[in-house]
């Protein structure tokens, strides 16, 4: 960016993919995962992700405003990806455990109920299918997403009084995107359980609205680091962190 120009903060998750695929080779999420795993997203692929996750929401569940999903899932990258697609959509990102919901979308299908639209997540980056034998109906994410179109095909339109996050913290679209990060940095940040999801997508959604970047580590790895100064120290140099959250 310019030095004279002046940076103006997304005010929908629309607004903020336009932002981030700007410039398109720019990390914007990296996940250090478990057993030495490295998944980097640049801005033109974290847009292409969440491009197909959001056409694949709308085309199986007609989503869009007051659509509510499920996300039973850690603080990880797919997860990242998963609730910008939803809010691309105009949908309700919804705590589990907080009342009905129209899809869930999970890495343990297993527990789903007879009556849920499920959509089931394997979280390694290779993987190609999920690795357990899924309820009838399911919907394999691993496999299904990439089929979708890499440009967002139709989506209704936004209702900004619509409920963007529903359970552990409610908001609104018009209020999802009210607090960027005032700096560009690139963010260290451990990666939480599910009970915390909704903190850890809060925290990262307000690096990417402040035009910054986040480097993601998994509890195994956050763990290991915090036992070995010097390993962090090397993770920190050469992913230029400027920041821990």
């Amino acid at each position: 960016m310019p030095p004279y120009a002046v940076r103006v903060p997304p005010t929908t998750v629309a607004d903020l993919l336009t932002l981030l695929v700007r410039e398109p080779g720019r990390p914007r999420v990296t996940w250090y995962g478990d057993d030495g795993e490295r998944v980097e997203l640049s801005g033109a692929v974290l847009g292409n992700w969440v491009s197909k996750t959001t056409n694949l929401l709308v085309e199986e569940f007609d989503a869009g405003p007051g659509t509510r999903v499920a996300l039973d899932l850690p603080g990880h990258w797919r997860t990242v990806v998963w609730a910008l697609a939803v809010w691309r959509a105009g949908a309700c990102v919804v705590s589990p455990g907080a009342g009905p919901v129209d899809v869930l979308v999970t890495d343990s299908p297993a527990g789903a109920s007879a009556r849920d639209q499920v959509v089931a997540v394997a979280l390694p980056a290779l993987a190609r299918s999920f690795p357990d034998p899924l309820p009838p109906g399911a919907i394999d994410a691993a496999g299904a997403v990439m089929t979708y179109g890499d440009v967002i095909g139709w989506t209704a339109p936004l209702d900004p009084s619509a409920a963007a996050l529903d359970g552990v913290v409610t908001r609104s679209h018009a209020d999802l995107l009210t607090d960027p990060a005032a700096e560009a940095d690139r963010v260290l940040r451990a990666a939480g359980p599910r009970s915390e999801v909704v903190a850890f997508l809060l925290d990262v959604l307000a690096v990417l609205a402040g035009d910054g970047s986040v480097v993601l580590t998994s509890p195994a790895t956050t763990a290991e680091l915090a036992d070995d100064a010097p390993r962090r120290d090397r993770l920190v140099a050469s992913e230029r962190v400027t920041a821990a959250g």
